[in-house]
């Protein structure tokens, strides 16, 4: 089985992952980590903005699902079940909803709280203030352009949209009942 994750910046999409790899024996392949490597090879500066940059060059020159592909090769060379982290384009979710036991589950979560989440990472990545956390959020969330982030609309095709309050708990219940529909 592949999922992928998808959803808002700071909704809980890692804490899903990290659930589904320590209780269910998912492996776990990141975008992010994807790109990282990339930028690293190419000597390019890590940080929110450029890494977006550079992620939305590599889906205009390779095509939209790029992201999908990549990890979707390393996936098949794993042999388990894996969850994709995390799914940012039309065309990534499209290429997985092509895959038989393969589905999207979007994560979602108060704007406020997901701020508070990302800032208290303490990540480079993460370090910004609320109206750049915002402009961020804006430009990842909708594009007309298919080879850039569409958060909204890849969101609006997953097959389950789980809401993280901020209660861990209830968070892995609605993980739980969401394996049970896919199984």
């Amino acid at each position: 089985m592949i999922i992928g994750i998808t959803g808002t910046l700071g909704a809980g999409k890692g804490t899903v992952v990290k659930y589904l790899v320590e209780h269910k024996g998912f492996k776990h392949l990141s975008a992010r980590a994807l790109f990282q490597e990339l930028m690293e090879k190419e000597g390019v500066e890590i940080n929110r903005d450029t890494m977006v940059v550079f992620a939305n060059a590599l889906r205009a020159q390779y095509g939209g699902d790029y992201v999908f592909r990549e990890l979707f090769k390393r996936a098949k060379e794993l042999g388990a079940n894996v969850v994709i982290e995390s799914l940012r384009t039309v065309g990534e979710a499209k290429a997985l909803k092509e895959n038989n036991n393969a589905y999207l589950l979007a994560v979602d979560a108060d704007q406020g709280l997901r701020y508070e989440r990302i800032y208290g990472r303490g990540s480079e990545l993460d370090h910004v203030t609320f109206e750049k956390f915002l402009e961020q959020e804006n430009t990842e969330m909708h594009s007309s352009d298919e080879h850039k982030q569409n958060i909204a609309a890849v969101m609006a095709m997953a097959d389950h949209t789980i809401y993280n309050d901020n209660n861990t708990g209830e968070l892995f219940q609605a993980v739980e009942k969401f394996l049970d529909v896919v199984k």
